[in-house]
């Protein structure tokens, strides 16, 4: 991948950023938010892992639909309806992410919502992807 900087003479001169950025070379994969629906539109799981590990299987397949690989994840952001559940499940939720997904670990955040679109859902992760 390559980068050029623009910076156009009619705006004012950038300090510390760029007005733009152009990147070649590479494809962006955008992957919207997934919880755990199942294919028929139904919040599946009794459990944070149960959810989570469906909802990684959800964001994988729509990685692998658009051509990318986990390896190519570059940030997910996990929205979790309870934080300290999510801790406390950290090392269930890290065993279910490298069976399903490897060691290459995007950048990553956890967030704590309120709810999330479906009120049963308790996570739901979105994120990026960088293909070659």
């Amino acid at each position: 991948m390559s980068t050029e900087r623009v910076n156009p003479p009619d705006l004012s001169p950038p300090t510390g950023f760029s007005h733009a950025v152009v990147a070649t070379g590479s494809r962006f994969v955008f992957l919207a938010g997934q919880t755990a629906l199942d294919a028929d539109g139904k919040v599946v799981g009794e459990t944070l892992p149960e959810q989570f590990e469906q909802a990684l299987t959800n964001l994988l397949a729509a990685l692998a639909a658009a051509g990318g690989t986990p390896a190519d994840l570059a940030r997910v952001t996990v929205y979790a309806t309870d934080v300290a559940g999510y801790r406390d499940q950290a090392a269930r939720l890290g065993r279910i992410w490298g069976r399903l997904a490897g060691r290459d670990y995007p950048a990553m955040a956890v967030v704590e919502v309120v709810r999330l679109w479906d009120e049963r859902a308790m996570v739901e992760l979105d994120g990026f992807a960088v293909l070659p």
